[in-house]
C-alpha cells in the first residue's frame, strides 16, 4: 500500500531526526577521542570551578573586590576588544590601546584573540546551522559550554582558522597565541602572591567563572529566550536583564541584525556599558571609524508591527 504525502513527510522527518540524533551521539563527551587541547581546556575549566568551591572558605572583603575587578577587566576585554574591536572591526583605536584591551580579554581565560575571534566569525557566518560552532540546535548545554571541549568537531564544521588572517599578520596576536598558557599561570601566581588563597579563589575562581558563564549565556540563552526586534535569519534574542552583567552583549538580536555596529543597546534605555566606553574613547579622539546602523538599515531590518 502506498503512503500518503503526509505519511511520507512524517517518515522523512523521523529519518532526519534519527540521523541528527546519531550525529549528536558521536559527539558525546565520553564517546570520542579527546585531543590534547580539549583536555587542557577541560582541566582549566574544572580548576576554575574548583577554586569557586574553595572561595567561601577564603572570603575577605579585599578578595571580593579583586573578584569584581577581574570580572570587570576581563569582561570588558572580551566585549570591547575581542568582540567589537577585533571580531567585527566596529571601531579603531591606536595599536597600543588595541593591544592593551586585548590583553585584558586574555585574563578572562577564554582563549587567545586569534582563537576567540575565529570562532565568533564562524558563528556569524553559519549562525544556527549545522556548521555553527556552538549551535543552539545541538542543545542548550552544548551551545553554553560543551562545544569548548571538542576542537575536532569545530574543525569538522568550519575548517581551519583561515578567517583571521588580519590578526595572524600581527606579531602581538601570534605571540599571545603561542604563550597564552604562561600568561594565565603568571596571572594566577600574582593573585596568590599578593593575596594568598583568598585572592586566587575569588579572583581566578569567582571572577573568571562568573564572566565565563555570562559570555556563555550569550551563546546559549540569547538564542532560545528573549524578545526579537529585528528580522534576522536566526534565533537571536534580546535578554534585557542580562545586559548589565554582560556589559551590553545580551542585546543579541540587535547585534545579529547589525553585526558591525559598535553599539548594541540601540535604544536609550538599553544599557550597553561597552558602548559607553567606545563612545567616550570617540569623544576624546582615541576611537575612530565607529560604525553604527543607518536609518535605512534600521527600517529594512525592523519587524513588521
Amino acid at each position: 500500500m502506498s503512503l500518503s504525502a503526509s505519511e511520507k513527510e512524517e517518515n522523512h522527518r523521523k529519518m532526519a531526526a534519527d540521523k541528527a540524533e546519531k550525529g549528536r551521539k558521536k559527539r558525546a563527551l565520553w564517546e570520542r577521542k579527546w585531543k590534547r587541547l580539549d583536555i587542557v581546556k577541560a582541566f582549566a575549566s574544572l580548576f576554575v570551578h574548583f577554586l569557586c568551591l574553595l572561595a567561601p572558605f577564603n572570603f575577605t572583603w579585599p578578595a571580593l573586590r579583586v573578584a569584581l575587578i577581574v570580572y570587570t577587566v576581563g569582561g570588558l576585554g572580551i566585549t570591547v576588544s575581542y568582540h567589537r574591536n577585533l571580531a567585527h572591526r566596529s571601531f579603531k583605536v591606536p595599536k597600543w590601546l588595541e593591544y592593551f584591551f586585548a590583553y585584558c580579554g586574555l585574563l578572562a581565560i577564554q582563549g587567545d584573540p586569534i582563537d576567540w575571534v575565529s570562532t565568533h566569525r564562524y558563528h556569524h557566518q553559519f549562525t544556527d546551522s549545522d556548521r555553527d560552532p556552538h549551535s543552539p540546535n545541538e542543545g542548550f548545554w552544548f551551545s553554553h559550554l560543551l562545544w569548548l571541549f571538542d576542537t575536532g568537531y569545530l574543525v569538522e564544521k568550519c575548517g581551519r582558522r583561515t578567517n583571521v588572517e588580519d590578526l595572524k599578520k600581527q606579531w602581538y596576536y601570534k605571540f599571545l597565541q603561542r604563550t597564552v598558557l604562561y600568561h594565565i599561570l603568571a596571572f594566577g601566581f600574582l593573585l596568590y602572591y599578593f593575596g594568598g588563597l583568598s585572592f586566587l579563589t575569588w579572583g581566578m575562581g569567582i571572577g573568571v567563572a562568573m564572566e565565563h558563564h555570562v559570555t556563555c549565556l550569550i551563546n546559549s540563552l540569547c538564542h532560545v529566550w528573549g524578545s526579537r526586534t529585528w528580522k534576522t535569519n536566526d534565533t537571536s534574542r534580546n535578554v534585557w536583564w542580562l545586559s548589565v552583567f554582560s556589559f551590553g552583549e545580551s542585546w543579541h538580536n540587535n547585534h545579529h541584525a547589525f553585526e558591525s555596529s559598535a553599539r548594541q543597546g540601540l535604544e536609550w534605555w538599553q544599557i550597553d556599558i561597552s558602548w559607553y566606553i567606545v563612545r567616550f574613547l570617540e569623544i576624546i579622539g582615541l576611537a575612530t571609524d565607529v560604525k553604527l546602523p543607518s536609518e535605512s538599515q534600521r527600517r529594512r531590518m525592523a519587524m513588521v508591527r
